[in-house]
């Protein structure tokens, strides 16, 4: 019997995430909340640590401080087991420049895996909200015999034109192209209105890995891009495999959400993503003790809810409220709130994401609306109820009418 394979993980978050500004405007993108007590990186870190692994970096670049801190509070190992999670930023061991791309990255991290010595690597981003074994994928990629295993789900397809696009031949188990947001691509055999699209979650064979990231280092046409040239290559090779992600199951996932994934590129997908915790039999639940998601521990009281100074009475309805919240006679309905929120009475926060720190003074009203940490709305101040007015202050509003307030800003009535 063969001894098991060494694997490795390394998680690319050095992403600027300029579509998520403001939320980007002091933090990298897998940094920014989610959920309520969540950072988005805690969702890839949890992942591999759920599928067994237990040497993982997290490669850092841009505005990269509170992921740093972030990682290194909260994600310690056990040392006596050659256990880690380590936040690496860029270390300009190939001259003076910074990552041009997450190609780049691993090229100029090798160092990493050379230290380790792993058998194969799995590459993840740090920016998705799901759930998936990745133990089932590297099983999966050892017996097909692939150098390079693409993740792959389903998505119908009349919206491939968002995504990347897997061309796959279901007789060999290989790819045979890799479609960039394509109009009109043809749907899988086994299902013709769905497309397969990446999930931007690879599975290398390790000396597979540094031969091509070396040879992309040496092209100056390349974009030094995992999925734009990496992935390509290996396609070109046929050497690229895939993975079905209708084949992982992961421990404790319902038929709602077992192929649940979204891609929070964008504030309206942020904004979504959120939309989808708070319902009954949510299409993502957050409760799946069998494979949780971990975070920091919170030092602060549990959420309370009081009437306010003069008796009014509040309500919380499809809504998950964080520790150290205090809410005082104030309506709260189809919203996520953040660490720390303290709302005042009379008023009303509806369809909205409030971040940690935030105070919401009496009589306030926030709606269809995203508050960064430490936003201050005085007594009367509204968010997301006037369009014009939320213009003229400079505030975010995305086309499909969601208002987003950057962080520390304070809010005049």
């Amino acid at each position: 019997m063969s001894a098991p394979k060494k694997v490795f993980g390394i998680i690319l978050a050095g992403g600027e995430g300029k579509r998520l500004m403001p939320l980007t405007a002091d933090r990298a993108k897998p940094a920014v909340p989610f959920g309520g007590q969540y950072r988005l990186i805690d969702f890839a870190i949890s992942n591999l640590i759920n599928s067994g692994l237990r040497q993982v970096v997290v490669l850092t670049q841009y505005k990269s401080h509170s992921l740093d801190r972030h990682v290194s509070q909260n994600w310690r190992m056990s040392a006596l087991l050659d256990s880690y999670v380590a936040s690496v930023p860029a270390q300009q061991r190939l001259g003076k420049r910074w990552f041009s791309g997450s190609a780049d990255a691993i090229l100029q991290s090798l160092n990493l895996i050379n230290d380790e010595k792993p058998d194969i690597v799995v590459v993840i981003g740090a920016d998705h909200v799901y759930r998936m074994d990745f133990q089932q994928m590297v099983d999966a990629h050892i017996a097909s015999g692939a150098a390079a295993t693409v993740a792959g789900i389903r998505q119908p397809l009349a919206l491939a034109s968002q995504f990347g696009v897997i061309d796959v031949d279901p007789d060999s188990g290989r790819i045979r192209d890799f479609l960039e947001k394509p109009a009109d691509p043809t749907g899988l055999a086994d299902s013709p209105n769905e497309v397969l699209v990446s999930m931007g979650n690879y599975v290398f064979n390790t000396d597979a890995l540094i031969a091509a990231v070396e040879t992309d280092g040496e092209s100056a046409s390349s974009g030094h891009d995992m999925g734009g040239d990496i992935i390509p290559y290996f396609v070109g090779r046929g050497e690229a495999g895939y993975y079905d992600m209708k084949q992982n199951d992961v421990p404790g996932s319902s038929p709602r959400d077992r192929s649940y994934w979204r891609d929070v590129g964008t504030i309206d997908s942020y904004f979504d993503a959120h939309m989808d915790l708070i319902s009954t039999l949510p299409i993502f639940n957050l409760y799946n003790t069998a494979w949780p998601i971990r975070t920091q521990s919170v030092n602060t009281p549990p959420a309370k809810f009081v009437r306010d100074a003069v008796g009014r009475i509040g309500n919380a309805i499809d809504s998950i409220v964080s520790v150290g919240s205090v809410l005082s006679g104030t309506h709260l309905e189809r919203s996520v709130v953040g660490v720390g929120t303290i709302a005042s009475g009379g008023s009303t926060i509806t369809d909205s994401v409030v971040l940690d720190g935030v105070e919401i003074g009496p009589g306030a009203r926030v709606h269809r609306a995203v508050l960064d940490k430490n936003v201050v709305l005085e007594d009367g101040a509204t968010v997301g109820v006037d369009r014009e007015r939320d213009l003229e202050r400079g505030y975010t509003i995305t086309d499909s009418g969601i208002t987003v307030v950057g962080k520390g800003i304070r809010i005049a009535r």
